[in-house]
């Protein structure tokens, strides 16, 4: 398979192979590129049937639910039955993978995803999330969690609950809402610090699916490299980026497989 790709690129993906087998630590950030591998839009994606009206950055607001509540709850039941039947990619897979590996090869790969699905976890992967969960829930106003879902505890995405109707929290009697990172919060403390963590103590930094010059890729991205790591970016339509050491310009599903069988061998 790695003879179908440009020579050019061969010799790129032989470069990274070299640089990751020898990391002891790697940190990987991916975003909404991996997902849509698997058939999940992406936020600058066109809104479709009832919501091609609507624009995705006026609907995931915490403005937007408490003026409208239900309406903001009813488009994110409808994203949940978009992803519901999507199952992971070979990039996935891949990476799912290479963890597995690292636990007797002593080296530590730490995931880290801008995405809300949960296809890393259907792979395998131990991953953190920067902008929450779309199968999770918790009160708008005393953040009580609330009946998480999740299709790996369901025999299909027939039985789970697309209820448009609103939720009380039993605890406060608040709108149950999306555990979501809306435009304007915050991104949860916990994974934010563990992911700046992993950031500053790599050795190779790699950016999968989005680009890093956007934030809070960009962020992490810059402070690998002001602690001396070495910068990969997969995407199909890399940015012009100074940072980056090594650009692999193509699919995460194509390259991730890849670059985790060489990385393997070695």
């Amino acid at each position: 398979m790695l003879a179908e790709l440009l020579p050019a690129l061969i010799a790129e993906v032989e470069l990274a192979t070299k640089l990751l087998a020898s990391a002891p630590r790697v940190c990987i950030l991916t975003g909404a590129g991996i997902s849509a591998e698997s058939g999940i839009p992406t936020f600058r994606d066109n809104q479709t049937g009832l919501w091609e009206n609507y624009r995705a950055e006026d609907l995931a607001t915490p403005e937007a639910f408490a003026r409208d509540p239900e309406l903001v709850w009813s488009w994110y039941q409808w994203r949940r039955q978009l992803v519901a039947d999507k199952k992971p990619n070979p990039a996935h897979d891949a990476l799912a993978q290479w963890q597995y590996h690292a636990q007797s090869s002593h080296q530590q790969v730490t995931l880290i995803t801008q995405n809300v699905d949960d296809l890393h976890e259907q792979a395998g992967s131990d991953v953190i999330h920067l902008h929450g969960n779309l199968w999770g829930n918790r009160c708008s106003q005393c953040d009580t969690s609330y009946q998480n879902q999740s299709r790996r505890t369901f025999d299909s995405a027939s039985t789970l609950s697309f209820d448009e109707e609103l939720i009380n929290c039993s605890r406060c009697d608040g709108y149950i809402r999306p555990d979501i990172v809306w435009f304007g919060e915050a991104l949860p403390v916990q994974a934010w610090q563990t992911a700046e963590e992993a950031a500053a103590n790599c050795d190779v930094f790699i950016s999968i699916g989005t680009s890093s010059l956007v934030y809070p890729a960009a962020e992490l991205s810059q402070l690998a490299k002001q602690n001396g790591a070495k910068i990969i970016e997969i995407n199909p339509s890399p940015t012009p980026n100074t940072i980056v050491d090594i650009t692999l310009a193509e699919k995460a599903g194509v390259i991730m497989p890849l670059l985790v069988e060489q990385i393997t061998k070695l």
